[in-house]
């Protein structure tokens, strides 16, 4: 069996690359750590990025009366 790692939610994505852009803005970390933190930050951006993409896809859908869906667009 596959040990896979748990995905965290958009929140916990986001909170940890706040405390990443924090500790990174701090000075306070050697070179090395802060290389690897901002790998980390990018890719957390990039899933954050993601899932916002996602979820608005799935808002700008309706659903029809007979249960499918359809791409909202609002007309000027």
């Amino acid at each position: 069996m596959a040990n896979k790692e748990k995905e965290l939610t958009f929140e916990e994505n986001l909170e940890k690359l706040e405390m990443i852009v924090k500790n990174l803005e701090s000075g306070n970390i050697p070179l090395d750590d802060a290389i690897k933190n901002f790998n980390e930050a990018t890719l957390l951006a990039k899933k954050c990025d993601e899932k916002l993409k996602n979820a608005e896809e799935q808002v700008n859908k309706i659903v029809n009366k007979d249960g499918t869906l359809e791409e909202f667009n609002v007309e000027d």
